[in-house]
């Protein structure tokens, strides 16, 4: 049996029983499969054969972005869901208008988490990202040695040392995965700063335009995701 999301999609889509499936469980590789009954409020398939089908970036990536205001975080986990981020790092900061906490922090990640899956099944990739809680960056900051250990650190900043985006390459070594911070409307504050780079962050800069907090981790992304890219095409949809 489907479970009830899947459901609404076959009833969407007023697919009848022969039509052909693709189902993935998010653990990565996918299964053909067959419509063999529809009811009401339950569809029937008959599972076929398993494919080890990958569609993950090179170099896994991870975003810790200061959750921007508003509904604006739902587009941020909808788009790097699609352009293959490994998990997401909602964080609260000094400056952050959305500040979330307790059973409310885990709410909303549950509703993230949905954004999510909904992305790889519209984008047809297979392995669903992590979506953690939302934290303080302070706490982030501190369990990186257990959570992230050997990653490559990208801070995205506008200081003056800041490394240009078009030199990100010379900072990549190959498998490492990389880990992206970024801050919230405002910016992350110079004390922030100066904390991440002590665990190990590296001040990188995407230009001279001031992008809004939902953009700036998922150009960094892309960016990142060209320069892992194996050779293929993307196509929009």
């Amino acid at each position: 049996m489907l479970p009830d999301n899947a459901v609404r999609h076959v009833q969407v889509l007023r697919l009848q029983p022969g039509a052909a499936l693709t189902l993935f469980d998010g653990q990565g590789g996918q299964w053909l499969a067959e419509i063999e009954r529809i009811g009401r409020r339950e569809v029937q398939v008959r599972v076929a054969e398993h494919q080890a089908r990958e569609c993950e970036l090179a170099r896994a990536v991870i975003l810790a972005p200061a959750m921007p205001a508003n509904e604006r975080m739902d587009g941020l986990v909808e788009k790097a869901t699609e352009l293959g981020a490994a998990a997401i790092w909602p964080l609260v900061c000094e400056r952050s208008v959305l500040r979330l906490a307790g059973e409310r922090a885990e709410r909303r990640a549950g509703h993230w988490r949905a954004i999510a899956r909904a992305a790889c099944e519209q984008s047809g990739r297979n392995r669903v990202p992590e979506v953690a809680a939302p934290q303080g960056l302070a706490g982030c900051l501190a369990g990186l040695d257990r959570s992230a250990p050997d990653s490559i650190r990208l801070l995205l900043s506008f200081a003056a040392d800041a490394l240009p985006a078009h030199r990100l390459s010379s900072l990549l070594e190959r498998e490492r995965p990389v880990l992206v911070l970024s801050g919230p409307e405002g910016g992350l504050s110079p004390a922030e700063e100066s904390q991440a780079r002590a665990v190990g962050f590296i001040a990188v800069s995407l230009g001279e335009r001031v992008l809004r907090a939902d953009t700036a981790p998922l150009a960094a992304l892309a960016a990142l995701a060209l320069l892992a890219a194996s050779p293929g095409t993307a196509a929009a949809t």
